[in-house]
């Protein structure tokens, strides 16, 4: 695996083991590599709003937290700046959505990211669009120029 993936990666599960929310909600990260992200996430029951389908708040969330790890998988911490949501399809209880992050542009200090939410059979549900700001620092001690499995000194 490519020294940037592995970091990607190691960026995603340091995120997701400190990320209670996402978890609590029974999201899933699928996969991520820079600048993507895929996750997961079932239409529970709680999450039904008064017409009986998904609360768009809850697919707001999911879209959300792919474009975090999308945003953050180059290990520059990235917080959001601005995001958007088109809800184009209603979701049933007992669904499953799928969020899809790709990033479509670094420019200095900001991103631009599309995530694509779809349901249990591909149908697109939504879209999103997130607008990162990054910050100083590193969310994981790494130098991606070190071989795999090694650590950074403390």
């Amino acid at each position: 695996m490519p020294a940037k993936e592995q970091l990607a990666r190691l960026v995603g599960d340091a995120m997701f083991d400190s990320d209670t929310c996402s978890r609590w909600l029974g999201m899933t990260l699928e996969e991520i590599r820079p600048g993507y992200a895929r996750m997961r996430m079932p239409v529970r029951p709680e999450f039904l709003n008064g017409h009986g389908i998904c609360h768009g708040g809850l697919m707001f969330t999911l879209a959300d937290s792919t474009f975090a790890f999308a945003c953050n998988s180059h290990n520059i911490p990235a917080v959001a700046a601005g995001c958007s949501i088109e809800f184009l399809k209603p979701v049933q209880g007992g669904d499953e959505l799928m969020a899809e992050a790709h990033e479509q542009v670094v420019s200095g200090r900001h991103g631009l990211y599309d995530i694509r939410v779809t349901n249990r059979v591909g149908e697109i549900v939504a879209m999103f669009r997130g607008k990162s700001a990054q910050l100083k620092g590193q969310i994981i001690a790494a130098d991606i120029n070190q071989p795999t499995g090694a650590k950074t000194a403390d």
